[in-house]
């Protein structure tokens, strides 16, 4: 059995220590504990890659300077000596209360672990003050015997193993301390003196009539404006506090999939791009990532977050605020985008939200590529470190805040924040129960495999700042579509989304206990059967316990009947559990999909089914961005078809690949519950009919595209009030944005000369199809609330 030996970066007695409790934990050999033959001649199984030289060094250069070890070449020549040796060096880094080395000084130092090499009494005050968050990461193991044998001469051997371990223990450090931290000023004084700054204020004082120094001043305004000022001291305390907060709100914070993302990190610029669904998404990722050993990010706020104290505050934990509109600021947007090259080219992680600000409807909003095109820019001009891109879904049973929301949906404008609105939310905060909250990492996406399929011409050489290569606005929505499509890779599925899906199916937003456990059993079944991604999360409690856990965050409540207790939520409560069934309504796509297609029939071909799938499928893609071809989305068809014959949901009343299929007959359980399943995309049917009517109904060459919104809002808020109350995102313009958008696309219709639409008879063709989908009386109702244009009044010639 080979020996093992530990390699730290440093040594000292106290490390030693560390090292030793650690190995006995994980059930390794103690470093205190020589190896076989003791070839160290330490009586220790450790050695270190570098060492302090002595203090007494009369030699300026020498004194407090780094010198190797000759630990590592005495093994190295043990092995050379002695053929049956084989150790094995385990590089071991230690981090006693990590964080970024702002400045030097005593008070740093006590604090927090940092870049410098310190002495032995500095090393016992922070293991005094720290100890208690001390991380230890063992790497792989290196075969001695396996690197001897590639035949290098001696030198040669000890330099390159040095070098193999110089640059593992620089990137540990830099994934669990961060690089090193400049001042804030000095950072804004780099940002200031950058060429491209430079002429942007020049331009501005031109074009203000004004001297140099006045557009000098604003520029150092918004650099100061915008510039995060990190303190670890901050955020150590930050994180004592919000674990207490977390413990009383929240009934835990479960992550998943982090693992991996400490696995790709080393060497890496990290972007995190989480999902936005609450405030507290900025507090929930840094603190998770500062607790299990990763630097927290720089993030991107909205400049309304930046309020007396609380926005100082954000600021020392890494936040850095932008304004939400700069466009038509040319010196606001060179500033900014220099800030984030410097953070860029500096190796700081970062995180910002794509989606530019928080849903309201659960759903995941169409990306804003602002901020991913600065990221790309800043690598362009200095690509030293490649570009990581971390998705991350975040997901709540209860938001802080669903009141604010709920009147935002209802049509009341949005609230500014204020330093006392905050102040007066504290105590309702922490008296509530929002129930479990997870974190789940998604698959990374790496910046240079975007930048091959787009630029495969581009030589890794770094682009000035005033090149714009014809393939960036390409790689940019690309990049966005694929951020968004992966956190939806990562979602998961907790109780509230399942209760959402099954009770909101029904007209009353209520059931049966029986009927509910059996809805929920069956979409937890298909999840199951049908793996969306393995990086997917479900929920492990029964139905049973489910519907228990509901009742103890009042979101259901429970109904004694003689004939078995109802299951219900009020109005308001159903409108934001929609919320919680679009956080997960793409997982359901082809099951939904194909339970639509027998509401209002009741029988179909297997072959109409994936015909009329593929036709669907783009719009349904853009909308929910499923990651799926058009023939792996009629493979999932096909998967969804067999498991409900199975379930009995459906009959084969023909065996042939073609073959009839039926549903069953009358009102019994299977028909109920293949309803509900379908409910869920019914109104994503209605709304796309509503714009295809609205364009027949005005004919070609009429409507522009913002015309054709503003029209389909108006009729499917009409709709809404004759047909059926429907959920608030039902007449989100967006929405119908998108959907526009894609028929472009799709050159279903286009521009003319004027902007207005043109279409031909593919269009009627579409429509035709919407009767296996929606019924007669629905599609008449639509037909009639579509709107005309306002025609132009016609002026009558002057009578003679």
């Amino acid at each position: 059995m080979p020996g093992v030996c530990m390699c730290s970066r440093i040594t000292a007695s106290l490390i030693a220590l560390i090292l030793d409790k650690a190995c006995r934990e994980a059930g390794l050999p103690s470093p205190l504990v020589p190896l076989p033959g003791d070839p160290l001649e330490r009586k220790r199984a450790y050695l270190a890659l570098s060492r302090r030289s002595s203090s007494n060094s009369l030699i300026p250069e020498q004194r407090g300077g780094k010198t190797h070890s000759d630990s590592l070449a005495k093994l190295l020549q043990a092995h050379r000596v002695r053929a049956d040796l084989d150790v094995h060096l385990v590089p071991v880094s230690i981090f006693v209360g990590r964080a970024p080395d702002k400045q030097s000084g005593w008070f740093a130092v006590l604090f927090s672990e940092n870049w410098a090499l310190v002495g032995r009494f500095r090393r016992l005050l922070s293991v005094l003050l720290n100890g208690r968050t001390t991380i230890v990461r063992f790497a792989p193991p290196i075969s001695l015997r396996q690197t001897m044998a590639e035949g290098l001469p001696p030198e040669r051997t000890l330099r390159k193993l040095q070098r193999v371990l110089r640059t593992h223990f620089r990137r540990i450090r830099e994934a669990v301390i961060g690089p090193d931290l400049s001042t804030r000023r000095l950072l804004v004084d780099q940002v200031l003196a950058a060429d491209s700054v430079r002429e942007a204020i020049a331009t501005q004082a031109k074009r203000d009539n004004s001297k140099p120094v006045d557009a000098w001043r604003k520029a150092h305004a918004y650099a100061w404006e915008i510039a995060a000022d990190y303190s670890s001291p901050v955020v150590r305390s930050a994180s004592f506090l919000l674990t207490h907060v977390w413990n009383r709100i929240y009934a835990g914070v479960l992550v998943h999939h982090l693992d991996k993302l400490k696995q790709a990190a080393p060497g890496h610029e990290v972007v995190y791009v989480p999902s936005h669904r609450s405030h507290m998404d900025y507090l929930l990722l840094s603190y998770l990532l500062y607790e299990r050993g990763i630097v927290p990010p720089h993030i991107v706020a909205g400049i309304n977050l930046n309020l007396p104290v609380v926005g100082t505050l954000l600021r020392k934990g890494g936040a850095f605020f932008i304004r939400r509109s700069i466009r038509g600021n040319a010196l606001y947007s060179a500033v900014l985008s220099e800030y984030v090259a410097q953070l860029v080219a500096g190796g700081y992680s970062i995180e910002y939200f794509v989606e530019g600000g928080r849903s309201r409807t659960g759903r995941l909003l169409q990306p804003k590529g602002g901020m991913i095109a600065m990221t790309l820019r800043a690598y362009l001009r200095q690509p030293r470190k490649p570009v990581l891109f971390q998705p991350v879904y975040i997901g709540y049973e209860k938001l802080m805040e669903g009141n604010s929301y709920l009147d935002e949906l209802t049509g009341r404008p949005k609230e500014k924040e204020s330093i006392w609105g905050l102040l007066w939310s504290i105590p309702k905060v922490l008296k509530q129960n929002y129930g479990q909250v997870v974190v789940n990492f998604g698959e990374p996406i790496a910046l240079n495999d975007v930048l091959a399929k787009h630029a495969p011409e581009w030589n890794g050489e770094p682009l000035p700042d005033d090149e714009k290569p014809t393939w960036l606005a390409p790689a940019v929505d690309t990049l966005a579509t694929q951020i968004q499509t992966r956190i939806n890779c990562a979602a998961d599925v907790n109780p509230i989304n399942l209760l959402a899906l099954a009770l909101l199916s029904t007209p009353k937003h209520a059931m049966g206990e029986a009927d509910l456990i059996a809805q929920i059993e069956l979409c937890k079944k298909l999840l199951a059967e049908m793996p969306y991604s393995d990086r997917v999360t479900v929920t492990p409690h029964t139905p049973a316990r489910i519907i228990t856990h509901a009742e103890e965050i009042n979101v259901l409540t429970r109904v004694s009947h003689p004939l078995g207790d109802v299951l219900s939520v009020s109005g308001d409560t159903a409108v934001l559990l929609s919320y919680f069934r679009n956080n997960v309504l793409h997982l359901f796509t082809a099951s939904s999909w194909v339970a639509c297609c027998f509401q209002n029939n009741r029988r179909m071909s297997r072959a109409g089914l994936l015909r009329l799938g593929r036709t669907v499928y783009p719009f349904l893609q853009a909308e929910l961005f499923l990651p799926w071809s058009e023939d792996r989305f009629a493979e999932r068809i096909e998967q969804t078809i067999d498991m409900f014959v199975r379930e009995g949901l459906l009959l084969n009343v023909t065996d042939d690949d073609g073959g009839i299929l039926a549903r069953n007959t009358g009102q019994t359980d299977e028909v109920f519950r293949l309803r509900a399943i379908g409910h869920s995309l019914q109104q994503a049917f209605e709304r796309y009919y509503i714009a295809i009517s609205v364009l027949v109904k005005n004919g070609p060459g009429v409507l522009g595209a913002g015309e054709l919104e503003s029209l389909c809002q108006q009729a499917a808020q009409r709709l809404s009030l004759l047909y059926a109350p429907a959920a608030p995102e039902f007449f989100d313009k967006t929405l119908f944005r998108s959907f526009i958008q894609k028929l472009r696309e799709l050159r279903l219709v286009w521009p003319d000369e004027n902007s207005k639409l043109m279409f031909d008879e593919r269009l009627d063709a579409w429509a035709k199809d919407a009767k296996f989908i929606l019924g007669r009386e629905l599609r008449h109702t639509i037909e009639r609330v579509s709107p005309e244009a306002a025609k132009p009044d016609v002026v009558s010639p002057p009578a003679e």
